[in-house]
C-alpha cells in the first residue's frame, strides 16, 4: 500500500479549515486561530482513547477495511492486533503524520526489545541511534527530515525519544505543568504511582488532589478556554466539555480527574501511567497498549505493511474512495469540532463508503450523542445508535477523559 506524501498540502490551511467557525476579529475567533497554530506541530505522543474499548465496540475481523484519524497512532497500531485487511489513517498534523510513520516502520526493522526500547523507555539515549542505523534508511525523505529538523538550538528532533518523547507535544507540557502545580499545592504524583489497591488510590485523590483542584488558580485555568489547548480541546468543544455539568468546566476536570484516578487499578491502566508517570514502566512489567506488548509484536509487525496515512480529513479521503469499501470508521472526537454542514459532509461520504455492516466509533467531551437533528435524516436513518455498545464502551475506557463513547451501525 503506497503513502501519501507528508507535504500533501498546507497544514496551516487545512487545520484553520477545520477549526475556524468564527470571524477571526472575534473573541473565539482569536482562540480558535491560536488552537489551529498549536495543532501545526506535536500536539500527541501518544493517543488518548483506549483501543481495547475501539476493538470490542468495533468487532473487527480479517476481512475490514478501517479508516481511522490517527493522532498519536497508537490505535492505529494496536488495531493490528486485530488483524484488519488494512487501514488507512488521517491527520491534519504534520507532526502526527511524521511520527506515524516512524511507527510504521519501527515494527518491520526492529525487533521487540528495540521497539520497546523507543516507544516503551522513550527517554533512553540509544534510541537517537536506533533511528539514524535501523529506521532513517526506510522511511520517506519527508519523514526523514522532520525527524533529522532542528530542536533547540544543536538537537534534532528524534534527541525527544532519548530524553522522554512523551513529555514533549502540546499534552505533554500541559501535563508537566501540572505536575508543577501540583507540586507547588502539595500534591507528589509519585506518591500515587506507589499505591496498590483502587482504596489507595481513592484515598490519595480525596486526601490530596480534590483539595488542590479546589485551590482557585485551578478554578480560574479551568475557566479560561486557551489553558485548555494542551489537551487538545478546541474553543467550540469546551462548550461541549462544560455542558457535561451544566456550564460548570471545573466541576468536569474534577470528574474526569477522579476517575482516571480511582475508576481502574494503576497496575492496569497505561493512561493512568501516562499522566502521573509522565511515560510507561521502563521496566516493561507495567500496563501498555496493545501495540507495545510482548505477545503482540508479531501481529504489529506483519501488520505494520497494511497502514497508510494521508496529511488530509476524513471527508477529503472518502470522497476518493470508492462505494461500499470501508467497515470501520474511527473519528475520535473530531465530530464536536465540527459545523453542521462538515457533519453532514462527512455522514455523507461515510454512507456512500460503507459496505454493509459498517460500524462507526467517535467519542464526545460532553454526555450526549451530537448527531440527532443535526445530520441530515435521510442519512442518519440508514444507521442504529447501539446504546448498550455505547454505554457498555464509555464505563471501560481507561482514559477516562471523554464524556461519552459513541457506536453507530449501518441497519441491514
Amino acid at each position: 500500500m503506497t503513502e501519501s506524501t507528508l507535504k500533501s498540502a498546507d497544514p496551516r490551511a487545512q487545520i484553520g479549515r477545520a477549526v475556524q467557525q468564527n470571524e477571526s476579529w472575534t473573541i473565539t475567533g482569536m482562540l480558535e486561530r491560536a488552537f489551529a497554530k498549536t495543532f501545526t506541530g506535536l500536539v500527541y505522543a501518544q493517543i488518548w482513547e483506549d483501543p481495547v474499548v475501539d476493538m470490542e465496540a468495533l468487532q473487527i475481523s480479517p476481512d475490514d477495511h478501517i479508516v481511522a484519524i490517527a493522532s498519536g497512532g497508537c490505535n492505529v497500531m494496536s488495531y493490528l492486533t486485530a488483524n484488519p485487511a488494512s487501514i488507512e489513517a488521517v491527520d491534519l498534523s504534520p507532526a502526527h503524520i511524521a511520527l506515524n510513520r516512524l511507527k510504521y516502520a519501527a515494527p518491520r526493522y526492529l525487533d521487540y526489545d528495540e521497539f520497546f526500547q523507543l516507544f516503551g523507555d522513550a527517554e533512553n539515549k540509544g534510541n537517537a541511534a536506533l533511528f539514524d542505523e535501523k529506521l532513517k534508511p526506510h522511511l520517506d525523505v519527508d519523514t526523514v527530515d522532520y525527524w533529522n529538523g532542528r530542536k533547540g538550538l544543536t538537537g534534532r528532533r528524534i534527541d525527544m525519544f532519548a530524553q522522554n518523547i512523551y513529555r514533549f507535544g502540546a499534552l505533554g507540557m500541559f501535563i508537566g505543568w501540572g505536575h508543577r502545580i501540583g507540586r507547588w499545592l502539595g500534591v507528589d504524583f509519585a506518591d500515587f504511582m506507589k499505591t496498590r489497591s483502587i482504596e489507595d488510590q481513592k484515598q490519595f485523590f480525596e486526601q490530596k488532589v480534590r483539595p488542590a483542584l479546589n485551590h482557585r488558580l485551578i478554578r480560574f485555568l479551568a475557566s479560561n478556554r486557551a489553558s485548555l489547548f494542551g489537551l487538545g480541546i478546541p474553543p467550540q468543544q469546551y462548550e461541549a466539555l462544560a455542558s457535561a455539568a451544566e456550564g460548570d468546566m471545573h466541576a468536569v476536570l474534577v470528574e474526569r480527574t477522579r476517575r482516571l484516578m480511582c475508576d481502574f487499578p494503576i497496575t492496569e491502566n497505561y493512561f493512568a501511567w501516562a499522566a502521573f508517570n509522565r511515560g510507561y514502566d521502563k521496566s516493561g512489567n507495567g500496563p501498555l497498549p496493545p501495540y507495545l506488548q510482548k505477545q503482540n509484536f508479531e501481529a504489529v509487525r506483519t501488520g505494520a505493511h497494511k497502514i497508510a496515512i494521508h496529511n488530509r480529513t476524513v471527508t477529503d479521503l472518502l470522497e476518493s474512495a470508492p462505494a461500499q469499501s470501508k467497515d470501520c470508521y474511527v473519528l475520535l472526537d473530531a465530530l464536536d469540532w465540527m459545523t453542521d454542514q462538515q457533519l453532514n459532509d462527512l455522514w455523507a461520504q461515510i454512507a456512500r463508503t460503507a459496505k454493509p455492516g459498517a460500524r462507526v466509533i467517535y467519542r464526545t467531551a460532553g454526555l450526549d450523542c451530537i448527531l440527532p437533528g443535526r445530520v441530515n435524516d435521510a442519512i442518519l436513518s440508514q444507521w442504529n445508535y447501539d446504546s448498550q455498545a455505547s454505554r457498555k464502551g464509555q464505563e471501560n475506557d481507561r482514559s477516562a477523559i471523554y464524556g461519552g463513547f459513541h457506536v453507530y451501525r449501518q441497519k441491514s
